[in-house]
């Protein structure tokens, strides 16, 4: 009789939200193998820290208290692999997805997550498209290519000198954030002497900078990612040009300043959305943080994938509900102080007053001058 009465006991308490605890899984996509990889894992662990901190305090939705869990999928920085990994986040039942890291990730992955009725907040796409689709589920944390690409150009014309070379990788992100460019170096009265192409998996680029030798320009402006980045300043020195070299956010790492060794000097430059990460309101706190759980440094992505995952949380909490159809409309109305400043929305899902910083090559870092 003793072992029913504290049965039903145990029960009753369950049954009474007393101890309920309901699990919601948020989905988080990036690169988690391959050569941008650290920029994926980057996102993952802000995610990570996100949830463990929410955790930590306690969220109680719906009158139970609510666990957060996440599901990491490897998107591979591939368009399709995208898709694919879209799919298995909405088929597993999670509630929100943060992510992706590439443009042509996003992109194609949102519309899967808009035919299942899931938010997205991508912490580092930055293509335009992607919050102009008309998604109401699509969001960003991450200043977008017209704002980044507005910031390079004009620098590019104003600062570093009038003749301007263009390489982009073709990618979503790449091609977009050049077209960009293009536009703001023609606007603050530059020269475009020439527009190259490559690929985001190319690690010779010997071809292109021969061209690009014989154009004289004052500036080379390169649109994509870190790991090409790198070997192209190695290339743009043995072929002895003397231009100077700036690139977007795909290039503004600690990763490209390892891959272009002593190829790389104060003749470089580089742009990041948003604030120097001890230039953010929550900077500081969050690297030191950051750092004690995972033992390693920010890359770049991991103030705004944190942001990214409590903006999903802290509209939950407002409709009091994990369910995306109640909370998904919320998320436009989240209005708190993140680590990368006050995080809100706008009409079409940006981050509102999306800040870009250029820093340049010294004394072995990137540090910011504008």
């Amino acid at each position: 009789m003793k072992h029913t009465l504290v049965a039903l006991a145990v029960l009753g308490l369950g049954a009474s939200g007393a101890y309920a605890q309901e699990v919601v899984k948020l989905g988080t996509a990036a690169p988690l193998t391959g050569t941008q990889a650290h920029l994926g894992k980057d996102i993952e662990n802000g995610v990570r820290l996100a949830i463990e901190e929410y955790n930590a305090k306690g969220v109680t939705l719906g009158g139970k208290k609510v666990k957060f869990e996440v599901q990491a999928e490897d998107d591979q920085a591939d368009p399709k692999t995208a898709t694919t990994v879209a799919q298995r986040l909405a088929d597993s039942g999670v509630k929100g997805v943060i992510g992706h890291l590439n443009s042509g990730a996003s992109i194609p992955a949102s519309r899967i997550y808009n035919e299942a009725g899931l938010p997205q907040v991508s912490p580092a796409s930055t293509n335009p498209k992607l919050t102009q689709q008309g998604f109401k589920g699509a969001f960003r944390t991450i200043a977008n290519d017209v704002q980044q690409g507005q910031a390079i150009g004009r620098y590019a014309a104003t600062k570093l000198g009038k003749r301007v070379a263009l390489i982009d990788d073709r990618t979503a992100y790449g091609q977009g954030l050049a077209d960009e460019v293009d536009k703001a170096v023609k606007a603050a009265g530059g020269t475009l002497t020439g527009r190259e192409f490559t690929s985001d998996k190319a690690t010779d680029f010997l071809a292109i900078l021969t061209r690009i030798k014989a154009q004289n320009p004052d500036v080379i402006v390169y649109s994509g990612m870190d790991t090409q980045g790198g070997p192209m300043l190695k290339q743009i020195k043995q072929l002895g040009i003397t231009a100077r070299f700036i690139t977007g956010d795909g290039g503004c790492t600690g990763e490209i300043i390892k891959l272009a060794g002593g190829a790389i000097g104060s003749h470089a430059y580089c742009t990041q959305p948003g604030l120097p990460l001890d230039k953010m309101p929550g900077g500081k706190d969050f690297n030191a943080r950051f750092k004690k759980r995972f033992n390693t440094d920010v890359q770049i992505y991991a103030p705004y994938s944190y942001d990214a995952t409590a903006a999903i949380i802290e509209a939950m909490k407002a409709a009091n509900s994990a369910d995306p159809a109640k909370y998904g409309a919320f998320i436009s109305k989240v209005n708190f102080p993140g680590v990368i400043g006050t995080v809100a929305f706008d009409a079409k899902g940006d981050i509102k007053d999306g800040a870009v910083t250029v820093y340049q090559f010294k004394a072995g870092k990137w540090e910011a001058v504008q």
